[in-house]
């Protein structure tokens, strides 16, 4: 899969799992999980998928060991959500610096929605 491709998956991805795990699950160990990367793989096999949690050691323990629980049933959501070929199977790991990514992406948002308008 060329990059670009990857990249809009990758995109996909997030905006898919960010709603669900937001809006549509309702373990209370994700309350405070916010997904802010999701990084596929070139052949699509895999996503690494960074979470920002906010709490002590024990409780982002928790969250991550919650989603990859539901990992299978977070694939098989978006398998009926996108239309991809091959959905990759999820890899939860916490987002060592939440603020800085978040940061990064508003920016690339920003500039997106320039270059727009030019």
């Amino acid at each position: 899969m060329d990059e670009r491709r990857t990249l809009r998956v990758s995109e996909l991805v997030r905006e898919e799992l960010t709603e669900m795990v937001a809006f549509e699950m309702d373990d209370p160990r994700l309350l405070d999980a916010e997904i802010t990367v999701v990084e596929v793989s070139p052949d699509s096999q895999y996503a690494k998928v960074k979470v920002a949690l906010r709490g002590d050691e024990r409780s982002q323990n928790q969250a991550i060991a919650a989603l990859t629980g539901a990992s299978g049933f977070l694939r098989r959501e978006l398998a009926s959500r996108l239309q991809l070929r091959h959905v990759p199977e999820l890899r939860f790991e916490k987002d060592k610096n939440p603020d800085a990514m978040g940061r990064v992406d508003i920016l690339l948002r920003r500039a997106k929605k320039s270059r727009g308008r030019d």
